[in-house]
């Protein structure tokens, strides 16, 4: 009997198991897709500047070329002009320094300490970025260390510092560019599945007056912040992407332009998103009047969500998920005459104020989005 508990007790185990294993492998593959494009930028673009350095600018040990490139690459999207710059600059830095402190104090082991610090310090003073800071000091100790036993290192390494930047750049923008539309929608994804999904999971519970489910998708809604950090990096690797590459040129200022700007209006919705569920939970514990027709506009408002993600996927203009957002502003507007309490009309103020970071995401101002959501809601 007992081995009979302890089997039926494993079955569920197990299946938990199976299905942490399985998403698991599900967030790997994603992880892999999402960074595949940057490895083959990554393998490209150090094996052309290590082509260029070598055969071309006859650097006999073109190290640099491909570490740089490769240090660009791997900034985060939407960075990468700037990290190239500050590559430049670092080794600049590094190099003086170097050069400057090797005639007058020669070499040892206080002088290369001295020629670090010297380096880090100036390139804080100029700069104050860590990616200068550090090939600043990176260069510094190469001086230093090298520069007795190589000559002419300072020309080497400033020319693959500008080759692994340039050809970094040049893979980026012209010979494998990211679609910065695409760039958006992997990362906007995430974000917008989960807000629809709690806003689903939060009118269900309203429906069935469950507090616990309430409390679950107020959890599951708090988890956002990572998936809006990639959002807000990938608008800055989308507008980065539609500047310097010609073939994306024409998106900056249609669907890439619109959807880059979204980024702080859904940051927006995402928060008083969570408040409306908060509140829900409040609602259902001190058993206010839930009517009808206000689990139907947190649903309405939901829909409006996933038709924003779809219209933005597809680069059309977000007509429908404004029509649907406003759907859920005008059966919110009846639930509150409908009658409610206290909490009641916080969630109807959330779902205004939901709707209206919304419309702005699709690209209206906020005046526009305010005065087309109080005229739809109605009188008060």
């Amino acid at each position: 009997m007992v081995a009979a508990r302890r089997g039926a007790d494993a079955g569920p185990s197990t299946v938990r198991l199976w299905d942490r294993v399985v998403e698991t492998l599900r967030e790997r593959g994603r992880r892999v897709r999402t960074i595949g494009g940057l490895a083959l930028q990554a393998g490209l673009a150090a094996g052309l500047s290590w082509f260029v350095a070598h055969s071309l600018l006859q650097v006999s040990q073109p190290v640099f070329a491909p570490i740089s490139a490769v240090s660009t690459l791997a900034a985060s999207v939407g960075q990468r002009l700037r990290r190239t710059v500050e590559l430049i600059i670092g080794v600049t830095v590094g190099v003086l320094i170097g050069d400057l402190l090797l005639v007058v104090i020669g070499i040892g082991w206080w002088q290369l300490a001295l020629i670090v610090v010297l380096a880090i310090v100036v390139a804080l003073f100029l700069v104050g970025s860590a990616a200068v800071v550090v090939q600043a000091g990176a260069t510094a100790v190469l001086i230093a260390t090298l520069s007795p036993a190589v000559r002419d290192l300072e020309i080497p390494r400033f020319v693959d510092a500008l080759v692994g930047g340039g050809v970094a750049l040049l893979v980026t923008a012209v010979l494998l560019p990211l679609n910065p539309l695409r760039v958006l929608n992997r990362a906007a994804r995430p974000a917008l599945d989960l807000l629809a999904a709690q806003l689903d999971a939060a009118a269900e519970a309203l429906t069935e007056r469950d507090a616990d489910r309430a409390r679950t998708a107020r959890g599951e809604l708090r988890q956002s912040a990572g998936r809006l950090k990639a959002f807000v990096e990938a608008t800055q690797g989308a507008r980065e992407a539609s500047t310097l590459s010609p073939v994306y040129w024409h998106q900056r200022h249609g669907p890439v332009g619109r959807y880059a700007q979204a980024a702080e209006p859904i940051d927006r919705a995402m928060r008083n998103s969570g408040t409306l569920i908060r509140r829900s939970v409040t609602l259902i514990e001190d058993g206010e009047p839930v009517p009808e027709s206000l689990p139907t506009a947190v649903a309405d408002l939901a829909e409006a969500v996933r038709l924003l993600k779809r219209q933005f996927a597809a680069g059309a203009e977000p007509n429908r998920a404004r029509e649907q957002a406003l759907r859920a502003v005008r059966t919110a507007g009846h639930a509150y005459r409908d009658g409610v309490g206290f909490s009641g009309a916080v969630v109807v103020a959330q779902v205004r104020t939901t709707v209206s970071d919304l419309l702005v995401a699709s690209g209206l101002r906020q005046e526009d989005a305010n005065h087309l959501v109080r005229r739809v809601f109605g009188d008060l």
